[in-house]
């Protein structure tokens, strides 16, 4: 039986990690005077009175949360960290209600860097930061940073830290869950740090160095630019964005085995990092050719950008440098594909993964050769480890079940007159956590103009892609709710 008053509790305590981080905007806005310090406090006050009042009112588990009430706890924290932090988005004039405040939140915490937003630079700095702090904050998920300061979670936490960072689900970097969540925490802190340090080197300002370092390294793609990084016209910030990009979408398993174990050898060993650049490699190649040959780019222009469009989209961090819907059909194409791929599992990336891609060729080679010879047994090698019958199960399900969540997402955004390719790339751009897609919603526009159903029809489809599909529609299983 699930103990809706403990994870009500818990959640609270969640809630309390988020009006604290309001206040690193609050605190922006009095250091530097600037506009927005009012909502920023009433948003806090808030949401640390619901807090409060689940925490309270609440009695405390008294035991670690099972599995049922960890993925519970997931799906509620998303959506209430959604509701809670889109406040200073409804409070500001710049948004015209609820349904667009719930979308920006949603889009940030999720990482996917969708906006209502016609015009950014109309935000005040600290409105801007917040948006880009909800990438840092989701980028190494909301809930993994939860279970490192909530000693109550206990052992219970591996529930919820499966649920929430798919990709370390095999491999603990620490014996206890809570350790694994800081050392992670640490590393992604670092990077955030170099990143920082390395574009007020290129020339921007702290403020725009913040924010496009929260914003990179939780690949999301949120700018304080209209013309996002574009604005810049800077090749080097532009080269020091691809770096970084590439970095976030890595696993953050291979970043704690290269620069805290010392052990390169063993990163470049790993199948997902070999397929991760070697899908970066070619597709920049390939774009970059087309870009120098038929749209006539130099070739350091045509690399570059070709670059850093590939970079941006594997990773579906969502930053634009050139508007890709003026290219040629091909590089169009190649960057709607990628979409689905994403980058590697243990990372700050959305998408199917690199890693499922992989084991998932694999498999369709295996029915090839049972074809062939109906009496033979074919394992399916990954890591070189024999995957078992039943990850190759969940596996097709995951697939599966992102399918029919987009065509059943981009239906609905049809019945509501919205056109055909706007509606699959919105819902692919949302699904998989990227941001800006083809169409009416293409690298030089924005989702505002999208009926408010279909707004929230895609912040479902960002929280269900940002959970991979299973951990939120568990729910609607009859079973789950079973004692």
């Amino acid at each position: 039986m699930i103990r809706y008053a403990g994870v009500a509790h818990v959640l609270g305590q969640f809630l309390l990690a988020l009006a604290a981080t309001l206040l690193f905007p609050l605190g922006w806005a009095l250091a530097f005077g600037q506009a927005g310090a009012t909502h920023f406090a009433l948003s806090a006050l808030v949401t640390a009175l619901a807090a409060l009042a689940l925490v309270t009112g609440l009695e405390r588990p008294a035991r670690d949360l099972d599995q049922r009430e960890g993925l519970l706890l997931v799906i509620a924290t998303w959506f209430a960290v959604a509701a809670f932090g889109g406040l200073p988005f409804y409070f500001s004039p710049a948004f015209s209600g609820l349904t667009d405040a719930f979308f920006e939140a949603a889009s940030g915490f999720t990482t996917t860097g969708a906006t209502v937003l016609a015009d950014v630079e109309v935000l005040p700095e600290p409105l801007q930061l917040w948006r880009c702090f909800t990438h840092w904050l989701g980028g190494m998920g909301v809930v993994l940073l939860g279970i490192a300061i909530l000693p109550l979670v206990g052992h219970g936490g591996m529930q919820l830290y499966r649920a929430e960072f798919s990709g370390a689900k095999s491999e603990k970097l620490k014996p206890r869950i809570a350790e694994t969540a800081v050392s992670l925490w640490k590393l992604y802190f670092a990077l955030t740090v170099a990143q920082v340090v390395a574009l007020r080197w290129a020339g921007l300002s702290t403020f725009e160095a913040l924010c496009h370092a929260f914003s990179t390294l939780g690949t999301g793609g949120f700018s304080t630019r209209t013309a996002s990084v574009a604005g810049f016209r800077s090749p080097l910030v532009e080269y020091i964005i691809v770096v970084f990009m590439l970095l976030a979408g890595a696993s953050f398993i291979q970043h704690y085995r290269l620069w805290v174990e010392r052990r390169p050898r063993a990163v470049w060993a790993d199948f997902e990092v070999r397929g991760y650049m070697l899908i970066a490699g070619g597709a920049t190649a390939l774009v970059a050719f087309v870009l120098a040959v038929g749209e006539r780019y130099s070739p350091e222009h045509a690399f570059r950008a070709a670059l850093f469009q590939v970079s941006s989209i594997l990773t579906t961090t969502g930053f634009v440098t050139e508007d890709f819907e003026a290219w040629h059909p091909l590089p169009q194409g190649l960057l709607l594909a990628l979409m689905f791929v994403g980058g590697c599992t243990g990372s700050t990336a959305g998408g199917l993964k690199v890693s499922r891609l992989v084991l998932l060729a694999r498999v369709v080679s295996r029915e090839f050769k049972r074809m062939v010879e109906p009496r033979g047994v074919f394992a399916v090698r990954l890591g070189g480890q024999v995957v078992a019958e039943r990850t190759i199960q969940s596996l097709l399900n995951l697939v599966y079940l992102a399918f029919v969540v987009f065509w059943a997402s981009a239906l609905v955004l049809t019945a509501l007159g919205v056109d055909v390719l706007t509606s699959i790339s919105a819902v692919a751009a949302s699904m998989f956590n990227i941001g800006p897609g083809l169409g009416a919603v293409g690298p030089l526009d924005n989702y505002g103009h999208l009926p408010a159903l279909g707004k929230w029809v895609l912040a479902l489809c960002m929280i269900a892609g940002r959970l991979e599909f299973y951990t939120l529609l568990v729910i609607l299983s009859p079973a789950f709710w079973r004692r």
